[in-house]
């Protein structure tokens, strides 16, 4: 009788690892951060059709990186349990963090019992009253939360990307400067990413209870094009 191939868990689930993460790191990264008035979320994506960032209710915003067809089921099934919530209960009731523990249940479930994880992470950003109450879930695709403070960085080279955002992140930096600094450090020293490449969102305080707003690429011209100098003015000395 022929004994069948074995291998130890430990080395299946070092192999299911390893399988995503090569998966996230082809995509391209993204930046979440918050600013005096609420969060703005960077993300590179030359698509035009397909968004990385997007609302899932009030005040909550869902952004992912690594397979799209993966991560954008699980922004669908997001706004389902987040509508039925709200309808349920009430629109209060909604929450990042019990949004995200769905989320990290789902992607822990699938990455221990299925044959194939899931090629994702995804980030939930919920808009507080204040900056202090502002809050940034990173899930990865085995259901780790991380809950991050001030800033989150998810997908390809996210290692070096955030070492870049630790050294140029300002607690309570205004949204332009948010922005460019964003976008500085998703491009890196050795390269420069168009407008037309780049995909903004921000939950801003100011918006009311509907707080998601998309940057148009005309407003991300104004915000990352370099300043022009001043013309010095001729000297009157011979």
């Amino acid at each position: 009788m022929t004994m069948p191939y074995y291998v130890s868990p430990e080395q299946v689930m070092k192999d299911r690892a390893e399988y995503a993460q090569k998966g996230i790191a082809r995509g391209r990264a993204l930046v979440g951060t918050s600013y005096d008035n609420g969060i703005v979320i960077v993300a590179e994506n030359p698509s035009r059709s397909l968004r990385k960032i997007s609302e899932i209710y009030d005040r909550i915003a869902f952004a992912g990186v690594g397979r799209y067809n993966e991560f954008d089921q699980l922004r669908v099934a997001g706004i389902r349990h987040a509508d039925t919530k709200g309808f349920a209960f009430s629109r209060n009731d909604v929450e990042a963090r019990s949004l995200a523990n769905l989320y990290a249940q789902y992607l822990g479930q699938v990455f221990t019992h299925e044959m194939k994880p899931l090629e994702v992470e995804i980030l939930v950003a919920e808009l507080g009253n204040t900056p202090q109450s502002d809050q940034l879930f990173h899930i990865a695709y085995e259901g780790t939360i991380t809950d991050e403070k001030g800033y989150a960085v998810l997908g390809g080279d996210a290692e070096v990307v955030r070492k870049r955002m630790t050294e140029a992140y300002k607690p309570g930096w205004k949204l332009e400067d948010a922005i460019r600094t964003c976008v500085k450090v998703l491009s890196g020293p050795d390269r420069v990413i168009a407008s037309s490449d780049l995909e903004v969102a921000v939950l801003d305080r100011s918006n009311g209870e509907r707080s998601f707003k998309r940057i148009s690429q005309e407003e991300i011209d104004v915000i990352i094009s370099p300043k022009k100098s001043a013309r010095s003015k001729p000297s009157s000395e011979k």
